[in-house]
């Protein structure tokens, strides 16, 4: 089946690398420029504007990358309650670790670490130790005294000068962090201080992606963002600053509308001229509404993020992991763009097949529970649980089976091999679950394709899973989050305990 494809890559590069460039020539070769959003990996970009490349931003860099150094900020809170990426389901300071290694794949170097907020956290401190003896250059930045009121003093030697200037040598200065929260922005500003100070008139700009400023304020892409970033409680709002300058309506979100005249004010005491920056568009350097080359298509491809997004809260609030208004919030979202959880075609087919496992079972006391995934040719394969395997080991087996023409009684793990499996983990280990879910099943179909040309088979065709839609009735374990996001799938799930147990390892 032929990709749906809704954004040019090409296009998009091409408008993004000469706008920055424009900004840096108004800056006098010194611009420092905030990263919003995710520099590598950017799935959400891509699943709401299919075609775009989540590394698109990383091929843009390379472009530049002997004009640019790269600052990479975390907060010191976020460090200390080991706050987690959830689309690697790694901490943020793993995912500093990690983007260090990525830039390095890529030929760029990390020129500086910087830990904003710092104030000798515990774990803070073994971060910097841990950089620091791998040979990485890490400045640690305190809350800046006086913020957010108080100009004369955040603009001053007791405010951002207490903090060391970050040694940079190149026209483009880029700031980014593992996520919202990092002290990107306080770092930009900071830097622009001692700039000042030595005489270099820097400039500060913002590379944020979503809301889309110019797509209409109630477009499904940046209805979207709302939903990524529910627990932020972001709004996108007509930047009325822009439409006061310019009678223009461009879209903003909240906090940086809010923000936006505190900014000014703070950059007019650092230049000390009035800014040329009359809105918090202004400042933005993004070209990505002028990627998108069909509309219909990324529309109905935010509008699918969207119920994902509302399936993720779902289950985070059945964890305790957010309040119950934030869950009306995005219920409130849902509602509003005219979506509904059905609308995703994975949802009835996994439900059904639940029901069918439980029919099955009837008698026996358990949780039993379906899945299913949307493959490339349109194609809707289900899995349920057994006492051999979980639901989503089942469904991947099947997957493949069906995309190289098996017949379902096909084993492709031997009986002997799942028996062995099952004692190591009750005899031997003293684990309380028998059947395999997803990671263990993968490990032991590729030990199968020694011998078993099948399933050797399917092994090779896993790959062509990747970025297929997957929906699960209950929440899915470590074992089989693991696993599938390993395959690269759009993972949902019902907010349903796959088990009946309080503490599942």
């Amino acid at each position: 089946m032929k990709k749906i494809i809704g954004f040019d890559n090409e296009k998009y590069l091409k408008e993004q690398t000469a706008a920055i460039l424009e900004r840096v020539e108004k800056f006098n070769d010194k611009l420092y420029l905030e990263f919003g959003g995710k520099l590598l990996y950017d799935y959400h970009a891509s699943r709401v504007l299919p075609g775009f490349d989540p590394n698109v931003k990383m091929r843009l860099l390379q472009k530049l990358k002997d004009q640019t150094d790269v600052i990479l900020c975390i907060y010191a809170g976020d460090i200390e309650r080991k706050k987690i990426r959830a689309d690697f389901g790694i901490t943020y300071d793993s995912d500093a670790l990690k983007t260090i290694d990525d830039f390095k794949e890529w030929g760029i170097d990390i020129t500086a670490v910087v830990i904003t907020r710092y104030e000798n956290q515990p774990a803070a401190k073994s971060f910097k130790n841990k950089l620091e003896r791998r040979g990485v250059t890490v400045y640690t930045h305190k809350f800046t005294k006086g913020y957010p009121t108080d100009v004369d003093m955040i603009v001053s030697d007791e405010g951002y000068g207490v903090n060391e200037m970050i040694l940079t040598t190149k026209p483009i200065v880029v700031v980014t962090g593992p996520g919202p929260g990092s002290g990107k922005l306080a770092t930009c500003l900071s830097q622009l201080y001692h700039e000042y100070k030595i005489g270099v008139k820097a400039g500060y700009a913002k590379f944020e992606t979503f809301p889309i400023w110019n797509l209409p304020l109630k477009h499904k892409v940046n209805i979207a963002y709302e939903a990524a970033t529910v627990d932020l409680k972001d709004v996108n709002l007509i930047d009325h600053h822009h439409l006061e300058a310019y009678g223009e309506k461009t879209v903003n979100y909240n906090r940086d509308i809010e923000a936006f005249p505190l900014l000014r004010r703070i950059l007019e005491k650092i230049t000390g001229e009035e800014s040329f920056y009359k809105s918090p568009t202004d400042m933005g350097v993004n070209r990505a509404g002028f990627g998108i080359i069909d509309d219909d298509v990324v529309q109905e491809a935010a509008k699918q993020e969207i119920i994902r997004r509302y399936f993720r809260s779902a289950c985070e609030y059945a964890m305790g992991l957010i309040e119950k208004d934030i869950l009306e919030h995005i219920q409130l979202i849902l509602t509003n763009c005219g979506a509904k959880v059905e609308d995703r075609k994975v949802v009835l087919p996994a439900r059904k097949a639940s029901e069918l496992a439980q029919q099955k079972n009837k008698g026996n006391d358990g949780i039993y529970c379906g899945a299913a995934i949307e493959l490339k040719d349109g194609t809707i394969v289900v899995g349920e649980n057994s006492k051999l395997m979980h639901a989503a080991s089942a469904l991947v087996l099947n997957s493949v089976k069906y995309l190289t023409n098996m017949p379902k009684a096909v084993d492709l793990i031997p009986i002997n091999v799942i028996d062995a499996i099952t004692s190591l983990k009750t005899e031997i280990l003293n684990g309380r679950q028998t059947s395999m879910d997803l990671d263990e099943t993968l490990i032991a179909l590729s030990i199968s394709a020694i011998l078993n040309p099948s399933a050797r088979i399917a092994v090779e065709r896993l790959k062509e899973l990747r970025g297929c839609e997957v929906h699960l009735t209950h929440m899915p374990t470590p074992g089989d989050e693991a696993g599938l996001r390993k395959l690269g799938v759009n993972i949902t799930s019902d907010s349903d305990f796959s088990s009946k147990r309080l503490f599942v390892k």
